[in-house]
């Protein structure tokens, strides 16, 4: 457990300073949105790119571990919006959002560090795998949920299709697509550009922690407790069950793989969490369980390590 602590504590440390940045005026909220767009727009696409690009097509593509990801990550979205649409009454606005909440992970800024420093860089392959869960099927699934049914549904195809088209231009999705498509045909950088693109994959660890930590700076925690807790504990608790579980159905022969995939659902939900909840008049809540989430989660991700044990 010592060493499991030894690899969260600093990367909960890099998250302080980030926050202790902004709160004490040494950065503002604009220069860490300028910081984020660096991570999505260069250094993660970079790292993706190069963790897929590298390594043998075959090494890549795991079915087993999508259909295990997709299943627990599914199961969550559906346990998490049945029960607080039954049990709490919610509107649709807010029953997508929680089973957003629930089921996405913060993949990038969080999961990717966190994974890396405890099972090593061929465990990025895992994490570009669920990526391609959380944005080709879980994130369109909950915005559709959340979107009310206006004239025959057409809200909610307008949402599908605002989603669709937002991936065509996601760059950690362009980037995970071309790593495959090198990988299939194996195609290899020329050295000088292969370089560059370690450089800029190397910034991505350091900067999209200090990145979550400047996030957190002025959010305006709100709502009521029921939600906030309905939601934190799908993300943190329900979700990496799920998704070990589901791993019993569909078992990759490599364990670094199944290690990844319950520890990368142990982690917080994404960044911009309360930014997609602003849409629908949520944000105040999201707000306050992503900052609630964040925190707790140095504990469930330090149980997720010490329970999937350490690799060899």
């Amino acid at each position: 457990m010592l060493d499991i602590l030894a690899i969260i504590g600093p990367l909960f440390v890099a998250i302080a300073v980030g926050f202790a940045a902004v709160r004490l005026g040494a950065l503002d909220k604009a220069d860490v949105r300028v910081l984020g767009k660096f991570v999505i727009y260069f250094a993660l696409p970079a790292l993706l790119f190069k963790a897929l690009s590298e390594r043998a097509f075959g090494e890549i593509i795991n079915l087993d571990y999508l259909a295990a990801y997709a299943l627990g990550s599914l199961v969550t979205l559906g346990v998490c919006a049945a029960g607080v649409h039954v049990l709490l009454g919610a509107s649709r606005a807010t029953t997508g959002m929680m089973a957003m909440g629930a089921a996405l992970s913060n993949s990038g800024f969080i999961g990717f560090p966190v994974i890396t420093q405890f099972l090593g860089a061929d465990a990025t392959i895992a994490l570009a795998l669920s990526m391609l869960v959380e944005n080709l099927l879980v994130l369109p699934i909950a915005l559709v949920i959340a979107e009310p049914a206006g004239g025959q549904g057409r809200g909610r195809a307008r949402a599908l299709a605002g989603v669709l088209s937002g991936l065509l231009r996601n760059p950690l999705v362009l980037a995970i697509l071309a790593g495959f498509a090198c990988s299939l045909l194996q195609v290899r950088l020329p050295a000088p550009l292969g370089r560059v693109v370690d450089m800029f994959a190397a910034a991505s660890g350091a900067v999209a922690l200090f990145v979550i930590g400047g996030t957190l700076v002025g959010l305006r925690p709100g709502g009521d407790l029921p939600r906030i807790a309905w939601v934190t504990i799908g993300k943190l608790v329900l979700h990496p069950v799920a998704v070990a579980l589901a791993f019993l159905v569909f078992t990759p022969a490599d364990p670094i793989l199944r290690m990844a995939g319950v520890i990368a659902a142990s982690v917080p939900m994404f960044s911009v969490f309360p930014i997609i909840g602003q849409r629908y008049g949520e944000q105040s809540w999201c707000a306050s369980a992503l900052l609630v989430a964040t925190v707790a989660s140095f504990v469930t991700m330090a149980a997720a390590m010490w329970l999937v044990g350490q690799p060899g």
